[in-house]
C-alpha cells in the first residue's frame, strides 16, 4: 500500500507553505518556560511550536515529562503567537488527552514506531478524526517498519501524514546520537513520492554543534522542512539539554541555511546535467557488466573448490581483498566505509553464486 494518496501539507488548513519548521522546547517544564521559549522562537521562520508533554526516557527515575497539564500550556503558548501546535503521542491515553487539549498536530516517536502493536492502538483511537499525524523513523533502520506505521494510520482515514527522520541506532562509536542513514529517507521518498520529509537534527546530532551542517544536508536533499528543539536556557534544560540551542541560536542557524532549487529552466544548465547524467548511465551499465564477469569467475573458483572438496569462504583471502581493495580506493579518494559496504555486497552475491554451485547434482 506504498501508493499513499497524502493530503499536502498546504492543505492542512494550519496556514504552512512547501517547507515547514517545527521548534519549541524538548519538554515542557513549566508554563513560564514554555511561554518564553515559544515566544523567542516564534520571532525566526518557525511555522509550528513542539513541546515534549510525556517523555519516554530509557532509564526511570529521569524526569519523564509534566504530564497533561502541558497541554494547557503548550496550547496557550501556541495562541499567544498564533502558531499551530505539537506533541507526542506514546498510547491512547496520550491521544484522547491531546485531542481533548485542542493539540494541532500529533506526532509518534522512535520507539513507539518500533512497535506495531503500540502504532496500531493509536491508529484505531485516530479513527475518523481529521488531524495530522507525524512519524518518527523506528529506532533501528527499517524502512519497511516506518512505512507500516503509516499505513496503520492511512487505513483508518488519516492522509495528513509527514515523516521525521530523527537518525537510527547503531552499536560502537559514532559522531552523532543517532546515525543518520540518509539513504532510508531518501528511499522513502522513492516509494512514496507525496510522503514530507521532516528533518530532527536535534535527534540526529545530540550536541547543539552538530546543528547546523546535519539542518544544511537535509536541506540540500530537498526534505520538507527541519525539527530544531529550543529552549531559553538550554544547559538547565530537564532532558536532552546538549541537543537544545536558544532562540537567538535557533534563528541564526536557520538564517544561515541554503535553500536550494529542485529544479530550474536553464536550457544550458539542463543540457550539461544530461550529458553528465548520460555518463554516468554508461559508467553504471559497465559497472554492471564488470560484476557480471566477475561473478562468472566466482562460479568458476566454486567449481574448482567443489571438485577439490574446499571450503566456499576463505576468511584469509577476504581480509586480503578488503585491505587491498580500500587501500586502492583511499588513494583514489574514496571513502573506507563506502568500499567497506561495496565490497561486502559483492562478497555476498560472490558466496551465493559459489553456494549454487555446491548444491548442484
Amino acid at each position: 500500500m506504498e501508493n499513499l494518496t497524502l493530503t499536502p501539507m498546504q492543505e492542512w488548513g494550519l496556514g504552512l507553505g512547501n517547507r515547514v519548521n517545527i521548534s519549541g522546547p524538548c519538554s515542557a517544564e513549566t508554563p513560564e518556560q514554555v511561554l518564553e521559549t515559544v515566544k523567542g522562537v516564534a520571532k525566526h521562520d518557525v511555522h509550528i511550536i513542539r513541546a515534549g508533554i510525556w517523555k519516554p526516557r530509557t532509564r526511570p527515575n529521569s524526569f519523564e515529562g509534566v504530564g497533561s497539564v502541558g497541554l494547557k500550556w503548550l496550547k496557550e503558548a501556541g495562541k499567544e503567537v498564533g502558531k499551530p501546535v505539537c506533541c507526542e503521542v506514546a498510547n491512547v491515553k496520550h491521544v484522547y488527552e491531546a485531542l481533548r487539549g485542542g493539540i494541532d498536530i500529533l506526532w509518534i516517536g522512535a520507539r513507539t514506531t518500533t512497535n506495531p502493536f503500540a502504532v496500531q492502538e493509536i491508529a484505531d483511537a485516530l479513527d475518523g478524526v481529521d488531524i495530522p499525524v507525524m512519524v518518527k523513523n523506528p529506532v533501528n533502520p527499517d524502512l519497511n517498519l516506518w512505512i507500516g506505521a503509516m499505513e496503520r494510520l492511512y487505513k483508518k482515514g488519516i492522509s495528513k501524514i509527514a515523516a521525521i527522520h530523527r537518525g537510527f541506532s547503531v552499536h560502537g562509536e559514532k559522531k552523532y546520537r543517532n546515525t543518520p542513514m540518509w539513504q532510508i529517507p531518501i528511499e522513502l521518498k522513492r516509494r512514496i513520492p507525496g510522503m514530507p520529509i521532516i528533518c530532527d537534527p536535534s535527534h540526529i546530532s545530540g550536541n547543539r554543534v552538530l546543528l547546523q551542517p546535519v539542518s544544511q544536508k537535509a536541506m540540500d536533499l530537498d526534505f520538507d522542512g527541519l525539527m530544531l528543539e529550543s529552549h531559553i536556557t538550554p544547559d538547565k534544560a530537564l532532558s536532552d539539554a546538549k541537543q537544545q540551542v536558544t532562540p537567538e541560536r535557533l534563528g541564526e542557524i536557520l538564517e544561515s541555511l541554503t535553500y536550494r532549487n529542485l529544479t530550474t529552466d536553464n536550457p544550458e544548465f539542463k543540457s550539461h546535467l544530461q550529458h553528465l547524467r548520460d555518463e554516468i548511465d554508461e559508467l553504471d551499465h559497465n559497472l554492471i557488466d564488470q560484476l557480471v564477469k566477475r561473478m562468472s569467475i566466482a562460479r568458476e573458483i566454486g567449481v574448482f573448490k567443489k571438485e577439490n572438496n574446499i571450503t566456499i569462504l576463505q576468511p584469509g583471502r577476504w581480509e586480503e581483498i578488503i585491505s587491498d581493495r580500500v587501500n586502492y580506493g583511499r588513494d583514489q579518494g574514496l571513502s573506507d566505509d563506502i568500499l567497506g559496504e561495496i565490497l561486502k555486497l559483492i562478497h555476498q552475491e560472490s558466496i551465493r553464486h559459489q553456494t549454487k554451485v555446491m548444491n548442484e547434482q
